[in-house]
């Protein structure tokens, strides 16, 4: 609904005014966008996409990165009244074959990069800082493992200069590892694990592998940093509790007459 719009500026006012929101509650990280590129409308997440067009997807992915995140450059970029945005989920989720949640792309290459790529490159010239990958896989092969689009395409070719998230417990899902291992998703170039109560038997994998050279520790040394240039560029690291941050605890904005209008707004269009 928001993709037939086709007013970007909206949809960027609408990304400032969730992260104003979501600051409301002292959190400062989104697991949104998503930008894929529907397909195939069996796909049970269709509403989460803005349209089956490479272009219109990528103008309102590019909309409401700036719109959670700000403008890169400005003084509030990933501060303030703005969140970290995370642009989702790399690669082709929206193009499965039959419209199967967390299914199969076989798409060629050239349709990988023509149709679900445009949307990525708008977003991270935006300012996106970080990447979630998808349950999916292209060609037979999830993507929690594809260190050739992973590390190659997306951090090389494309430049995305943030971190890569998993999705939640997605390495479960890769043939020969389990919720709580998988170096192979390491070595793919996935800079953080995104699990449960799992955590600490994931974690000591980590640490044995690395120790054991399974995981190269420049591997780990390139994810840390990642992880640790975004936080320094949110100030998190000296910007105290949560709870005393900028918006924290303005319980007046959430769902305010304001909020609400541009809201209706955006229904009419």
């Amino acid at each position: 609904a928001l993709g037939a719009m086709r007013d970007p500026d909206l949809v960027r006012q609408i990304g400032e005014i969730t992260a104003n929101e979501i600051r409301v509650t002292g959190q400062d990280w989104t697991f949104a966008p998503t930008i894929a590129v529907v397909r195939d409308d069996r796909w049970g997440r269709s509403y989460e996409g803005y349209s089956e067009e490479p272009t219109l997807v990528a103008q309102n992915a590019a909309a409401m990165v700036e719109g959670l995140q700000g403008k890169p450059g400005s003084a509030d970029y990933l501060k303030g009244g703005h969140v970290l945005a995370s642009i989702k989920h790399f690669i082709g989720d929206g193009g499965t074959d039959h419209g199967v949640n967390a299914g199969n792309t076989t798409c060629s290459e050239a349709a990988l990069r023509d149709l679900f790529a445009p949307a990525y490159a708008a977003a991270i010239k935006a300012g996106a800082q970080n990447v979630m990958v998808s349950y999916s896989s292209w060609r037979g092969t999830k993507m929690h493992v594809q260190k050739g689009l992973v590390s190659d395409v997306l951090v090389g070719r494309m430049g995305f200069p943030g971190f890569v998230i998993s999705d939640f417990q997605a390495i479960d899902f890769v043939p020969g590892c389990t919720v709580s291992d998988c170096p192979q998703a390491a070595n793919a170039g996935i800079d953080m694990f995104m699990t449960a109560n799992d955590w600490r038997t994931l974690y000591g994998n980590l640490v044995n592998e690395t120790s054991a050279g399974i995981i190269p520790m420049a591997r780990v040394d390139e994810a840390v940093s990642r992880i640790l240039r975004v936080k320094v560029e949110m100030g998190l690291l000296n910007a105290g509790k949560p709870s005393q941050r900028p918006y924290a605890g303005h319980y007046e904005l959430l769902g305010s007459p304001e909020h609400r209008a541009v809201a209706r707004q955006a229904v009419r269009e």
